[in-house]
């Protein structure tokens, strides 16, 4: 064979094998894609004081493994105490000046009492004055006079009717609405909100980290002193478009480490994120700025999927750690077969790098 034969011959296979790995690939990516860009994420919480104050006990060190509710360290609780304390007393004192604004209103009504029969009296009074009076019996200042007495007493009655409206607006509701009661009864419940506060408390089960505290610090409220990295892994991949038109919730795939080479670990769709960054849009009241580029065919647009492993493989890996996944779109045996082959070999290959 001539060399001229033998050059046709490997370019001949070498445009079979371009072609067969071009098909292999286009099919590849739409029923059983893979992607690197896989990482897993931890939800971490900061976790901070609400009420400000001096740090008396710290009950955990980094890297401890908390429950919900489990103490994390406390704030000096005294101040807040005192606050209580104080807030007890002002709703103490409100129910008494209650009870005395009672007795006020008791008073005001007897006096009220009183003040008509007066009225009444000097309006009998003034009513024979005002007979004898015609009948010249009696002098008009006499008759001026009893009206008078008459009138006083009416104004007097009014007058502690007054008064008796005011000590009722003051009293308020008898019942549980009464507002000033409630207003104390706020205060106090605040104040024991605060002294609650003092004991701070994981909101999760997680894994401390970057713990910034010691005992005699001031913690200000709002300020992160740790963080609470949530035991519960979230595994997001980001795939092309066009890789993902086949997937759906529940989509059979396979993941493999880069920490645990070797070993490769099932795991199944489990949501796709509504948009990526690209597609949202602010409302600045600026004109719209189209993206330009100079590529004839422009970059792939990538999509976040989140998966979730196998309960039966239990993963332990920080948060950030990456992973390639492999999803399996089609049923079919032969591509099944392919998409395996593939993450094994990654998944061997993670020894070497």
């Amino acid at each position: 064979m001539s060399p001229e034969q033998q050059f046709s011959r490997w370019v001949k296979f070498t445009l079979v094998v371009f072609a067969a790995m071009f098909g292999y690939f286009l099919v590849a990516d739409i029923w059983f894609p893979q992607t690197p860009e896989s990482t897993v994420m931890r939800v971490v919480t900061p976790v901070s004081s609400r009420a400000p104050g001096y740090v008396t006990h710290i009950y955990v060190t980094n890297n401890s493994h908390v429950k919900k509710g489990e103490l994390l360290y406390e704030i000096d609780p005294r101040p807040y105490q005192n606050q209580v304390e104080s807030a007890r007393i002002a709703y103490q004192q409100a129910t008494l000046d209650n009870q005395q604004i009672d007795a006020q209103i008791s008073a005001t009504r007897a006096k009220i009492r009183a003040a008509q029969l007066d009225a009444q009296n000097a309006g009998r009074d003034y009513q024979r004055y005002h007979a004898l009076e015609h009948n010249q019996l009696i002098s008009r200042q006499a008759l001026d006079t009893a009206y008078t007495t008459w009138q006083t007493g009416l104004q007097t009655v009014e007058n502690l009717n007054a008064t008796l409206n005011q000590l009722i607006i003051s009293r308020g509701s008898r019942d549980g609405n009464n507002v000033t009661l409630q207003k104390y009864q706020n205060m106090l419940e605040d104040a024991n909100l605060n002294l609650n506060y003092t004991k701070v408390r994981a909101d999760s089960d997680g894994v401390v980290s970057n713990l910034q505290l010691k005992e005699g610090w001031y913690a200000n409220a709002g300020v992160a002193s740790m963080a609470l990295v949530n035991t519960t892994p979230d595994i997001i991949a980001d795939f092309r478009e066009k890789s993902l038109t086949k997937t759906h919730i529940g989509t059979a795939a396979e993941i493999v480490f880069d920490a645990l080479p070797g070993q490769v670990f099932k795991a199944t769709v489990a949501s796709r994120d509504a948009g990526v960054m690209a597609g949202q849009q602010d409302i600045n009241g600026y004109l719209a700025a189209p993206q330009e580029s100079n590529r004839w065919v422009r970059d792939a647009q990538r999509m976040r999927i989140h998966l979730v492993v196998d309960s039966n493989q239990p993963i332990d890996l920080p948060a950030g750690a990456r992973a390639t996944v492999q999803l399996y779109n089609s049923g079919n045996g032969l591509s099944s077969f392919f998409g395996r082959l593939q993450i094994r070999l990654i998944s061997l290959l993670h020894y070497v790098y």
